[in-house]
């Protein structure tokens, strides 16, 4: 194999893993362009990855499970919503009580959802059907960058939400309403703006987002259910949304690394390379970057508000009558 066709399948198989986290990670940045920390990404894309195959494998119809995994996103996020917006319990604590809960119930129900042949065990069934690749004619033959051209739909669909979501947040009046929630609530509601509102809403589509990201999972990238089968994605996605900077038009930046170097393991094995760098260090990559990038954006952070800045009122509570 020539490096041409190695590097093509690499960016082949870092577009087919940054696609979950790709949508994941833009529902955070809907999310926390409002104010609200939703450290429960990782129970609601595996509560999308169940929702999405246990519909798939029952129905047959990949249509229906995509809006399922949705609709249940959107439920764990509401319950989230309410915690930290009606209640305002602390963020943090509301969002790592929606992961064990997502994590908990994703387990217990994969159990008692499947065929009564394998005891309504979910766990090693497979698809009958997937999302899978479609080529353009021509454009997929162009050596490297024709990998972009032979995706699922799933991934075709980002090349058009997220120059959307970038557009919709930095050009237009509502996406300016959702940046001053996120950055002054109190002047927001001064201005005639219902915070709660506003915060509401983009949570629930930002669950949505997460639980479309744990479907795509299970539904295109390895169409079958396993008990914990996101591995920690979740996780990298808070840390996606801060390596983008809060801004949509980077995300595809950071999947593209992310995705890439968890992909580059498994390109080298196909390629038949001698493994020069050890698969478990190329195993836990990921992760240790997921620190790197925090500790960085951190020390930026705190030497300076600009670009790489975070929401000003993000992980805060806000009422009307609040001093």
């Amino acid at each position: 194999m020539n490096f041409l066709d190695f590097f093509t399948r690499l960016l082949a198989a870092t577009l087919a893993m940054g696609t979950s986290l790709t949508y994941a990670t833009l529902g955070e940045v809907y999310t926390e362009k409002t104010g609200i920390l939703n450290l429960g990404m990782e129970g609601t894309m595996l509560m999308g990855a169940l929702a999405g195959f246990a519909t798939a494998y029952n129905t047959g119809n990949l249509l229906v499970a995509l809006l399922a995994a949705m609709l249940v996103g959107a439920a764990l996020s509401l319950i989230h919503a309410f915690l930290c917006i009606t209640m305002r319990a602390n963020q943090v604590v509301a969002g790592l009580a929606i992961t064990m809960f997502g994590t908990g119930l994703a387990n217990f129900l994969g159990q008692r959802l499947g065929p009564a042949t394998n005891n309504y065990n979910l766990t090693g069934m497979n698809l009958a059907s997937k999302f899978d690749n479609i080529a353009i004619p021509g454009l997929s033959r162009i050596p490297v960058i024709g990998a972009l051209f032979d995706v699922s739909v799933l991934t075709y669909a980002l090349y058009f939400l997220l120059p959307f979501a970038w557009f919709f947040l930095y050009k237009t009046k509502h996406g300016m309403v959702v940046r001053a929630v996120g950055e002054n609530p109190r002047t927001a509601a001064a201005m005639g703006i219902s915070v709660s509102k506003i915060r509401y809403l983009y949570t629930i589509i930002g669950g949505m987002f997460a639980g479309l990201g744990g479907a795509c999972l299970s539904l295109s990238f390895i169409p079958s259910w396993n008990e914990g089968m996101t591995g920690g994605k979740g996780w990298i996605v808070i840390a996606l949304v801060i390596f983008s900077a809060w801004n949509p038009g980077r995300v595809v930046i950071g999947t593209l690394v992310f995705g890439g170097i968890t992909s580059l393991q498994f390109s080298l094995q196909a390629a038949g390379f001698k493994m020069v760098i050890p698969a478990q260090f190329l195993g836990f990559s990921p992760y240790l970057i997921t620190l790197l990038v925090l500790t960085a954006m951190t020390i930026i952070n705190q030497k300076k508000r600009g670009s790489f800045a975070s929401p000003a009122a993000l992980g805060t509570s806000f009422a009307i009558d609040d001093k």
